[in-house]
């Protein structure tokens, strides 16, 4: 009876087009007030338990570093670098937009402020440049799911909580899979725009591409000033995230003179919203993870899990399919603190890697804010460039099977996600 009120009110919510945090709190609530003998105070020491970490305090760091940056206009650099280095090839313009959401992965570390932002000023100029515009939206929402997975990642550091691994770590095993990432969607825009003739730039010269470099070259040092600060073993994560501000405030308002101390303020407050809305998001998801545990449900799926096979690539294969699924349907936070506890301890069991199973759930989750029929980052380019999301859909099933290629060679090879951090951390 319980399972039923809780699910049972969560997919309501969710049918009705009510937002994922507010399902997971209506339906956690429904579940205290109609059957558990459970005092409703309970509902907010979980909401409190759940965001007492000193690790996530670097999130609302990194989207303020993330927010000085782009007002700084940040995003017209980094696409002038890409669009210097890769746009003279066939379909140009769509690599650059690959190509600069790579590199703008070190700044944002989110998938939807990356397909916004690189959306904004990609989609319009591509239309421009005679490509199709579901086929511009597409690839700007395919390119955007490498944003967390490079460092810096907030999915990366809140999986760093959930699991008690370094939070270091887990943003090195992240940088060869978003590479490979980016590479592969490179191949399938290359193969789609040759087949289809898109246009691309003249090569300009070396002199341009200089230049485009020196442009973006404050804006790529963020990512080598959060690195470096990292392994350097001096600074946590959390002071590295205020460093980062520091950084982003002196380059967006005295070099790149992109934002003025006036803008500072709203710039402060919009970053406060945004990591009040996505620290809400945790708390009520710990809720819902704590009433889930309550009702045995992690061992369930354990069990049923490990009912199917206790062969180590089997449990990948089951693991990944039951994400791919989920991130067609749930928000990547929600869906992250809710089921990665139980399914670490499924692939704990079996011998896989908490970091190597990190990985790939991220990045499975990642795929899914671009699968139909809810992926969040399809909805934002295809209103960007206003077009029908059927079109889009379309557009972006070549991307999403390379995505899933690139999926499964990261969770059936280990090394992929492993050999960066054992190599700069040593082995665990």
């Amino acid at each position: 009876m319980g399972i039923t009120i809780l699910f049972g009110t969560f997919l309501l919510c969710l049918v009705i087009g009510v937002p994922v945090a507010i399902c997971l709190g209506v339906s956690s609530a429904a579940y205290l007030v109609f059957y558990a003998d459970i005092p409703l105070v309970v509902f907010s020491q979980k909401i409190f338990s759940g965001v007492d970490s000193f690790v996530l305090l670097c999130i609302p760091g990194f989207i303020m570093a993330g927010s000085l940056m782009n007002g700084g206009g940040i995003t017209d650099r980094i696409i002038r670098f890409a669009s210097a280095g890769v746009g003279w090839i066939r379909g140009g313009l769509g690599l650059t937009n690959i190509a600069g959401s790579m590199l703008f992965a070190g700044i944002s570390g989110t998938a939807v402020a990356e397909a916004a932002s690189i959306g904004a000023v990609m989609i319009p100029g591509m239309k421009k440049e005679g490509y199709p515009v579901s086929f511009a939206a597409a690839i700007t929402a395919a390119a955007s799911t490498v944003g967390p997975i490079i460092p810096p990642s907030v999915p990366m550091i809140i999986v760093g909580a959930l699991s008690g691994v370094s939070v270091g770590r887990m943003f090195m095993a992240g940088a060869i899979p978003g590479i490979l990432l980016g590479l592969g969607m490179m191949v399938v825009c290359y193969i789609i725009s040759v087949r289809k003739n898109y246009p691309r730039q003249a090569w300009k010269n070396w002199k341009e591409l200089w230049h485009a470099f020196q442009g973006a070259f404050w804006a790529l040092m963020l990512t080598a000033l959060i690195i470096g600060g990292l392994l350097s073993g001096v600074v946590t994560p959390t002071e590295t995230a205020i460093l980062a501000c520091v950084y982003a405030f002196v380059i967006g308002v005295y070099i790149y003179q992109g934002i003025t101390l006036r803008d500072v303020p709203k710039i402060m407050i919009d970053s406060a919203i945004t990591s009040a809305a996505l620290l809400a998001l945790i708390g009520i998801a710990n809720v819902f993870g704590w009433i889930m545990a309550n009702e045995e449900i992690p061992q369930t799926i354990a069990k049923t899990m490990l009912s199917f096979s206790t062969n180590k690539y089997v449990i990948i294969l089951l693991i990944n399919m039951l994400l791919l699924i989920v991130g067609m349907f749930m928000e990547t936070i929600a869906a992250l603190i809710i089921l990665f506890p139980p399914l670490l301890a499924v692939a704990v069991g079996v011998g896989i890697d908490p970091i190597h199973f990190a990985t790939f759930a991220v990045l499975n989750l990642m795929i899914g804010l671009t699968t139909p029929p809810l992926g969040i980052c399809l909805f934002v380019c295809a209103n960007i460039a206003k077009t029908p999301l059927s079109s889009v859909i379309k557009e972006i099933l070549p991307f999403l099977a390379g995505n899933i290629f690139v999926l499964l060679l990261v969770a059936f090879i280990p090394q992929l996600s492993l050999w960066l951090p054992n190599l700069l951390f040593g082995a665990r």
